[in-house]
């Protein structure tokens, strides 16, 4: 894979462009890509996340737009539960550090091509599906093993509009509005 320094003009390359263009389902860790990677504690509910408004929209229209979203996080608790229940996250698999057998089931369940799949995580444990996918990003505050194996590098931060960026470049790339 080739990495990239972020900026949204690289979003705009032929070869990112090729890539987002076959893109079927974006698929996505949640502690910091989702999240800015920060967890709180609330008094009678228990350790909880940060989510960002903007990314929740995102993945909104780009599901109308035909992309299909999957989660993949090595973490499981109650708050991203509810979260994708409430985006109405057909694909969520949590608790389990090894991606690959979730990404083996997304592949298996909608019989998409990996060439098909753009995931976005920022840790080691997502470098095998990083490698894997058609196409790859992370966002700047990833460690640099990821950072040196994706397609691209989000402007924004995990948890600010991250996976906002992503989504509407997949609908941008594919004809879906120039937003």
């Amino acid at each position: 894979m080739t990495s990239t320094t972020s900026s949204g003009k690289l979003l705009e390359t032929p070869d990112i462009q090729a890539r987002l263009k076959k893109i079927k389902i974006l698929i996505l860790d949640v502690d910091g890509v989702l999240t800015d990677g920060r967890i709180f504690w609330l008094e009678n509910h228990g350790w909880t996340r940060f989510f960002n408004i903007k990314d929740g929209y995102g993945l909104k229209i780009l599901m109308k737009a035909g992309i299909q979203v999957a989660i993949i996080s090595g973490g499981d608790s109650k708050d991203v539960r509810t979260r994708m229940e409430f985006l109405k996250i057909q694909h969520v698999f949590l608790g389990d550090e090894d991606k690959i057998k979730a990404l083996e089931k997304i592949a298996a369940s909608t019989k998409f091509k990996y060439e098909e799949m753009a995931f976005m995580g920022d840790d080691l444990f997502d470098i095998p599906v990083l490698e894997k996918v058609g196409f790859s990003a992370t966002v700047p505050h990833a460690v640099e093993p990821v950072k040196g194996r994706v397609h691209y590098v989000t402007e924004t931060p995990g948890g600010w509009g991250a996976v906002r960026e992503i989504a509407d470049a997949i609908r941008r790339a594919q004809g879906h509005g120039p937003y």
